[in-house]
């Protein structure tokens, strides 16, 4: 039955206050929400969301130009509070560098590529590994064409630490090379890296930063890294080095490279005296990423010619065009030693088509 009149009224009343009520506790809890994010860029861009606001995101200062990389877009409407706006560099982006590209620690994110090559040509295998202390092995037949991928994660342990700015990453990654284009030999795999690294990165303070032709420096590093095939003797291949490395950037190119040193052992347990000798004593790597296209060259050095080393070349394309972070084609060309530590002293070209994912 209809309530009577009187009743209404207080009904009505008692809603009249219970609604604002709560959309004013809705409010608060959101608005507490936001002043407890830590980094400024994300609080302010939690208010903005609240008030229904969006605002393009500026050029970094200091710099030319902002990326037009599809991967750092220059202005868009405010992502979700959680996710920050950051500076637009993509170096910066990367090694978090820059305060508003701060994400904390724990939190992983890709490091070296990770890809899946399906189809991975060789022009020779190495069918007698062997070194000067290590005899050689004599290896099933295996094929020239085989899959090969890798597996690479990072993370930041410590932030802001020692240096300005300082931070402390942990990586690691695992390279395989898989037969699985042969049936006969039950489709094996060829070979197997294993490679722990910690990392620590400084960001160069602003004023230093500036170089010719509109070159930034960006980042100092030391690292050390410890790498295995995980095979017993004769097999077996393993190293341990230090390195001294530092960033540069300019608009859609990025530079990095580093000096390598590796840690004496016993010649008794030594898998491979001569390692360096073939595989280098230092990286350096030149990257682009314009609209869609990405594309790196590796470039490793003996520091005593350029008869031993390696080129690595490397093209990455969207699958869905309209996501540039997700899924990408990827086109990897080798063409020299170490591609493999077990292959460390071993020439080979090889090229291999596949997709690369857990972009950083």
């Amino acid at each position: 039955m209809p309530l009577p009149i009187p009743k209404l009224r207080h009904a009505a009343a008692l809603a009249s206050l219970i609604l604002p009520m709560s959309t004013a506790f809705a409010q608060s809890d959101a608005l507490a929400a936001c002043a407890g994010i830590g980094a400024p860029a994300d609080r302010l861009a939690c208010y903005d969301k609240l008030a229904g606001r969006a605002v393009d995101i500026p050029a970094p200062t200091g710099r030319e130009g902002a990326s037009d990389s599809q991967l750092a877009p220059k202005a868009q409407l405010l992502p979700p509070a959680q996710q920050p706006v950051g500076s637009g560099s993509l170096v910066s982006r990367y090694w978090e560098l820059d305060p508003e590209d701060k994400r904390g620690t724990f939190n992983f994110v890709g490091y070296k590529p990770n890809y899946v090559l399906p189809l991975h040509q060789t022009s020779r295998i190495n069918r007698e590994p062997r070194s000067p202390t290590q005899a050689a092995v004599p290896l099933p037949d295996y094929k020239r064409t085989e899959a090969k991928f890798q597996l690479s994660l990072r993370t930041k342990v410590l932030q802001d630490v020692g240096f300005e700015g300082g931070d402390l990453w942990l990586g690691f990654t695992q390279q395989a090379l898989w037969q699985i284009w042969n049936g006969k030999d039950s489709k094996p795999f060829r070979n197997s890296d294993y490679e722990p690294e910690a990392i620590y990165v400084v960001p160069v303070p602003g004023a230093w930063r500036g170089l010719p032709f509109g070159w930034q420096w960006r980042y100092v590093q030391l690292g050390i890294a410890h790498q295995s095939n995980g095979q017993s003797d004769p097999l077996s291949r393993s190293w341990n080095r230090a390195s001294l490395g530092a960033g540069f950037e300019r608009e859609n190119w990025s530079l990095s490279t580093r000096l390598i040193q590796r840690f004496n052992e016993k010649l008794e347990t030594d898998n491979n005296p001569d390692l360096v000798d073939y595989r280098g004593r230092s990286e350096t790597q030149l990257n682009w990423a314009s609209g869609k296209s990405t594309a790196s060259l590796l470039y490793r050095n003996t520091l005593q010619g350029v008869k031993y080393g390696a080129l690595q070349l490397e093209w990455t394309y969207p699958v869905i065009p309209d996501q540039p972070n997700g899924l990408r084609w990827y086109l990897q060309a080798f063409r020299g030693y170490g591609e493999t530590l077990t292959d460390y002293n071993f020439r080979q070209t090889s090229f291999g088509l596949g997709v690369t994912f857990l972009q950083f």
